[in-house]
């Protein structure tokens, strides 16, 4: 009845606003329906399941899975899907899963390849980020499951600001891709516990991590109280998770306030699901997660030091903030754009191996939803994966003509970690500069100074983000380095096929290093 009254509701709804798009999946068709979450996953099914399947989409090409919304439409389809693939390890956007999840009959596989490909000989790495600031990096992070409380990949854990004492005010803000500040903490206008401090809060998954500009409008000494909860799932009863009192030294000698500063590296305003508490999860020498450690807040002060003062940029956005040519003081937020992720690199298919090892997961999954279909299935798994091992092959061919000296992939977006890893080349970095104030003459020069002292001969953007990447694309102008496109997360209609796509991205690679 649920199904039957969701799948009335939305059709009703499409009609009244006039979407004419066509709706990929039916209960009509006798083919086995199949929804995924990205494109590149559609491709896969379709490779594998043939005129057997139809497969749709939810996040569409050319869009960023990481921040995608989904419709009706894609509700839509959910509700008919016989099977569901995501990748998850939190690449896809959160109301994604849930909308995955909330909405898949009862007993329909919902298989998340990115994890169910290690039993196929996937291999996984760590996602390493280092953003080699002048300041600490400091975001939000929620470690542990929560399964001992029922949580899902699509329970919600609530990070609240509660209470801030100090000289000025203290906002936590993220700006998305165009440069709209989204608030996680605004001191300027309260905290009001009557609503759950919603305007105060972050809403993250089980395990994930964001990344976020910290502001201060005046030297001194800050204290930042925070509470966590989880919510299991929607109308349950929050399950408290702590709360704790984070310190800054903001301008001011943090040796002077007492206990260990952290002023440098990467850190985090962590809540341990598991273990019910509140501290700071920090790498103050910087160099990725693997370093990473316990630091409680009581005898720690995190410092925001004076080379921190940034100018407020013009502009309405930023008003927040104060009057243009306003000196705060501000950790910034180093990755533009919403980038919710894990501890793990959820971009396996950047190796075509691990692409075969989604291919394999698929056809099997495929086989327990429709055994009559076994021998197609397998056929065109077996003809599939001779393809992607030639790909394979091409791919390592092509890359490995670069001269060493060349090998460096500079871009915007960390998504090439496994492309590095299986194919032997450098990700020199992705372009950091602070996203809330137009680039400092300091950001260019470091820049620069990359771009000479490597010899890079080209940056790298994705065809779908390049509206985060006017700094990249201007500097590289300047110093006479080439622009040139590579596919991460999405194809367009120049690339809609993964083997196409990693050909492109090795040719590309080649045309421009070479």
């Amino acid at each position: 009845m649920r199904v039957r009254w969701l799948a009335a509701g939305v059709a009703v709804a499409l009609t009244l606003s006039g979407c004419t798009a066509p709706v990929a999946l039916s209960d009509s068709d006798g083919r086995v329906q199949v929804v995924t979450t990205t494109g590149i996953l559609a491709d896969l099914v379709r490779n594998v399941g043939g005129e057997r399947v139809v497969v749709d989409s939810i996040v569409p090409d050319s869009a960023d899975a990481h921040v995608y919304e989904p419709t009706l439409r894609d509700v839509r389809n959910v509700v008919y899907a016989d099977v569901a693939f995501s990748n998850y390890l939190l690449l896809e956007a959160q109301n994604v899963i849930k909308a995955l999840d909330a909405n898949l009959r009862d007993g329909v596989p919902n298989v998340s390849l990115a994890e169910g490909a290690a039993k196929y000989a996937a291999e996984i790495i760590p996602l390493v980020e280092d953003a080699s600031l002048d300041t600490i990096w400091l975001g939000m992070r929620v470690r542990g499951t929560g399964r001992e409380y029922g949580a899902s990949r699509a329970s919600d854990v609530l990070l609240s600001a509660v209470e801030v004492s100090g000289p000025g005010e203290l906002v936590a803000y993220l700006t998305e891709s165009f440069g709209g500040p989204d608030f996680y903490v605004n001191s300027t206008d309260g905290f009001d516990a009557a609503d759950g401090y919603r305007d105060d809060t972050a809403v993250l998954p089980p395990d994930a991590h964001t990344h976020m500009s910290w502001a201060f409008t005046a030297p001194g000494v800050y204290r930042l109280t925070m509470e966590a909860r989880l919510a299991v799932a929607q109308g349950a009863k929050p399950v408290e998770l702590g709360r704790q009192t984070f310190t800054f030294a903001v301008g001011v000698d943090p040796h002077a306030v007492g206990g260990t500063v952290l002023g440098a590296g990467h850190a985090d305003i962590a809540v341990d699901v598991d273990e019910r508490r509140l501290y700071l999860y920090a790498d103050p020498h910087g160099g990725g997660e693997v370093r990473q450690e316990v630091y409680d807040p009581a005898s720690t002060v995190i410092e925001v030091p004076n080379k921190a003062l940034k100018q407020v940029p013009s502009g309405q956005g930023y008003r927040f903030l104060g009057r243009p040519g306003d000196k705060v003081y501000q950790l910034p937020q180093a990755v533009l754009g919403r980038h919710v992720h894990g501890e793990i690199d959820p971009h396996l298919w950047q190796d075509v191996g691990n692409a075969q090892s989604y291919v394999e997961l698929i056809r099997d999954t495929l086989i327990g939803v429709d055994p009559a279909g076994t021998v197609e299935y397998r056929r065109n798994t077996d003809t599939y994966l001779a393809e992607l091992s030639m790909l394979d092959a091409y791919v390592a061919e092509t890359i490995g003509s670069i001269a060493p000296a060349n090998r460096y992939l500079v871009t915007t977006h960390d998504a090439f970690g496994y492309l590095a890893h299986a194919y032997g080349i450098a990700v020199a970095g992705f372009v950091t500069p602070n996203p809330a104030t137009e680039p400092s003459l300091a950001d260019r020069v470091k820049l620069t100074e990359t771009i000479r002292n490597l010899r890079v001969r080209a940056v790298f953007l994705e065809p779908n983000l390049r509206a985060r990447s006017s700094t990249l694309v201007e500097l590289a102008r300047e110093q006479g380095v080439r622009v040139c496109s590579i596919y991460g997360d999405a194809f367009d209609k120049d690339v809609d096929t993964y083997v196409r796509m990693m050909r492109f991205n090795a040719d590309s690679l080649k045309e421009c290093l070479s």
